[in-house]
């Protein structure tokens, strides 16, 4: 049987409850107490997974941007010189492309990411409309982990990669197709570029003015502040 508590027992549990903190230990505990507060202020948001996916085929799609710039620009073409290395970096890094995201499939969080960007809602279609009416107001453009704004850029940009690996394919095999066939392939994937050139410019432009969003994708996690700002839908 339990003896019963006395006096004594209590004074001494009450001492014990408001002894100060060593002075050498101190600054642990503070520390340790600040880490707790900073991880209660942020929230996943990428795996890392996710972001080497992220970073490689940025990588490979910067490189083939590059090297085509300095296959169809004189003046990048005399800069650089070596002609024939470049188009074996354009062409090796195209055909590696889809690699990445292949890669990515193992991951069961990207996976998930996926099927998120691939599903359109109801709130996607107020998000687009209120892009187009150039509201800026948070409250008027709801947001799951996606926006409206990031679901169609992957739709197209993984489209685009698609119909330039096959148009490239044709133009590095010359029989494959024939004749007509690789010449609509020449036309389609040089003007094709260039598109991508200008969207991959203001992709870039726009996450240079969110820090917050490069954040995550460099670090893995955001502020549950603009998380609950800018993603009000998403409940990491």
């Amino acid at each position: 049987m339990r003896p019963p508590e006395t006096p004594e027992t209590d004074a001494s549990k009450a001492r014990a409850a408001v002894q100060p903190v060593a002075p050498d230990t101190a600054p642990a505990v503070a520390s340790e107490a600040g880490e707790r507060l900073a991880g209660a202020l942020r929230v996943r948001r990428f795996t890392p997974a996710e972001r080497w996916v992220h970073r490689t085929t940025a990588l490979l799609m910067g490189v083939c941007v590059l090297t085509a710039g300095c296959l169809y620009l004189p003046q990048l073409a005399e800069l650089v010189g070596r002609r024939e290395l470049v188009v074996r970096l354009h062409e090796w890094s195209g055909l590696l492309l889809p690699v990445p995201v292949l890669a990515g499939l193992v991951s069961r969080a990207f996976r998930a990411d996926l099927r998120l960007l691939n599903r359109f809602g109801p709130h996607d279609r107020v998000w687009l409309r209120s892009a187009l009416r150039r509201d800026a107001r948070p409250e008027s453009r709801p947001a799951g982990k996606f926006n409206a704004g990031q679901k169609t850029y992957a739709a197209w940009i993984a489209g685009a990669v698609l119909v330039m690996v096959g148009t490239g394919l044709l133009m590095w095999f010359t029989h494959l197709a024939p004749l007509v066939w690789r010449t609509s392939a020449t036309f389609g994937h040089d003007w094709l570029a260039l598109t991508i050139g200008l969207v991959l410019a203001g992709h870039i432009g726009m996450a240079l003015a969110r820090p917050e969003s490069r954040r995550g994708l460099r670090t893995g996690s955001v502020s549950r502040e603009w998380a609950e700002r800018e993603h009000p839908l998403w409940r990491p």
